[in-house]
């Protein structure tokens, strides 16, 4: 199987925030793969254990994601690619596509994951985006993946419930925690890495011009969610407190 895994460069979710000046600022700041792409690639490489071919592992950014492709080839993935993005305008879910889509419609992938969702952004468009522009079938918040012949059986997560279908390959299918138990890298695993193949590629070997990948989104501005205010405990018997509570609602929440 022609298998690939697109991910994402992402800030550790147990890093803290700091925003200047409308912008998030990275000042010693970890990064990492993207959490829910971690379930992609631990997925795709337990496909091609079960049968066959080879994972390639694929991101859009600067030269800083090499590391975070690097982690991806040491837990098990056979390539890497790097689609340079320095010179996209505003580089967004849509650049991204274009891009991805630029360097799929090249390649004939049998399988295509990725995460639900990036955990900085939460947008969720960049995989149904890409399938539906390489016209390929795709599934999103998938928890289990078993893949027949040509078909894949697939379990989804459906708002608390669980869907079942039966869909062709090729197929892209986007991750949702509970897929699988990421593997973590293994030192033989992070030697390997360093001798598998990566390639980097930018707007000339894509043949795209700057302006077909220019973002079509405005950020007005970033901040963060106003501190939580103390709670207020009310005494009394229960019906001085509802009194109270009535009273507030009124006069500070102004709910009612």
């Amino acid at each position: 199987m022609n298998i690939f895994v697109i991910i994402k460069r992402t800030f550790d979710t147990e890093e803290k925030i700091y925003i200047e000046n409308g912008e998030v600022t990275d000042d010693g700041a970890e990064y990492i793969i993207n959490p829910y792409d971690e379930y992609a690639i631990e997925e795709a490489i337990q496909q091609r254990d079960e049968h066959g071919g080879e994972v390639t592992v694929v991101t859009v950014g600067d030269e800083e994601a090499e590391k975070q492709l690097r982690t991806a080839l040491a837990m098990g993935a056979d390539k890497a690619v790097l689609i340079e993005e320095e010179d996209v305008e505003n580089c967004d879910p849509y650049s991204i596509e274009i891009l991805l889509s630029a360097y799929f419609k090249e390649q004939k992938p049998d399988l295509i994951l990725g995460g639900n969702v990036a955990v900085d952004g939460g947008s969720g468009q960049v995989g149904p985006r890409l399938a539906e522009n390489l016209g390929i079938n795709h599934v999103t918040s998938v928890t289990k993946l078993t893949i027949e012949g040509e078909k894949a059986h697939i379990e989804k997560d459906v708002e608390g419930d669980q869907e079942y279908l039966d869909i062709s390959l090729p197929l892209l299918v986007t991750a949702q925690q509970g897929l699988n138990e990421p593997r973590y890298p293994s030192l033989p695993g992070i030697m390997k890495a360093k001798k598998k193949p990566f390639e980097t590629l930018d707007l000339d070997d894509l043949e795209l011009e700057e302006e077909d990948v220019e973002g079509k989104t405005v950020t007005v501005d970033r901040y963060l969610p106003p501190e939580k205010q103390a709670g207020k405990k009310l005494e009394g018997d229960p019906e001085e407190q509802v009194a109270k509570l009535v009273s507030l609602l009124k006069t500070e929440a102004k709910v009612i």
